[in-house]
């Protein structure tokens, strides 16, 4: 049984690893920049957010090109791979209708080339820390954990999201409204304390939130991320993800009729 259940894992890898690499050709096909093209967005970002809140409205938060930086990254992996996972049931049509196919690991393997892209772009990270004079201290090791909370948050998501686009194909251009709006409710620009306290509660029901501040204490102030916001997260989203794995597999028995 165990033997079984060993082969199963390695091949379930051998497939994740096999489609995040095919991900990656496609998206950078006859590039001239390849996956350069990542870095151009959220650095363009930077200049717009440090142009408005540095020399316009004079934000005063220590670190500012880091702080909006480390945003702007968890926050692109984290809406990208949502989106994409969305529509990856309707976009992949051969595979899917191809007998045998395990279909529930396509939407990890979009988050997992998300994560990718996210690690490719931490040297241009560090190097923004070391011009603010950030070195990695003891609490940097905490990053791996947080980067494994917000894969298994977005791939809770992604399951969920992916199933439902099948049937409602209006999912995935709803849920680029929502991200605009989600961008505004994440303090990836401006500072958490702006946000008044009889707000706050309701503010962090948005997962990104304590997860972004959790990499922000780890990478800017040197210290273990929050556990007492971060907790919550990981509680629901433990009990989240096998429901929403469950949901998704047994929708998963109509995609070949409803795509």
């Amino acid at each position: 049984m165990l033997f079984i259940l060993d082969r199963r894992i390695v091949h379930y890898y051998d497939l994740m690893r096999v489609l995040v690499d095919r991900e990656m050709k496609l998206l950078y096909k006859r590039s001239a920049l390849g996956v350069l093209w990542t870095m151009i967005n959220p650095l363009l970002q930077l200049l717009v957010f440090l142009f408005i809140f540095r020399t316009i409205l004079k934000v005063d938060i220590p670190h500012y090109t880091s702080y909006v930086f480390t945003g702007l990254l968890v926050w692109q992996w984290f809406s990208k791979a949502t989106l994409q996972a969305t529509g990856i049931i309707i976009g992949n049509r051969p595979l899917i209708r191809q007998p045998g196919f395990p279909v529930s690991v396509l939407p990890p393997a979009v988050v997992m080339t998300g994560m990718l892209h996210f690690v490719l772009a931490l040297p241009v990270l560090a190097g923004f820390l070391l011009m603010d004079g950030l070195l990695p201290g003891p609490a940097f090791f905490w990053l791996p954990v947080l980067m494994l909370i917000q894969f298994l948050v977005t791939v809770t998501i992604s399951y969920l999201l992916a199933g439902v686009n099948v049937a409602f194909r209006d999912t995935q251009n709803a849920l680029a409204v929502l991200l605009q709006v989600m961008f505004y409710m994440t303090p990836i620009f401006y500072s958490i304390d702006r946000i008044p306290a009889d707000l706050r509660p309701f503010y962090e029901l948005n997962p990104m939130v304590p997860i972004l501040m959790g990499y922000r204490s780890v990478l800017l102030d040197g210290q273990s991320p929050q556990w007492t916001s971060l907790l919550p997260v990981v509680v629901i989203i433990s009990a989240l993800l096998p429901l929403c794995f469950l949901l998704f597999r047994h929708q998963s028995r109509r995609f070949v009729e409803e795509i």
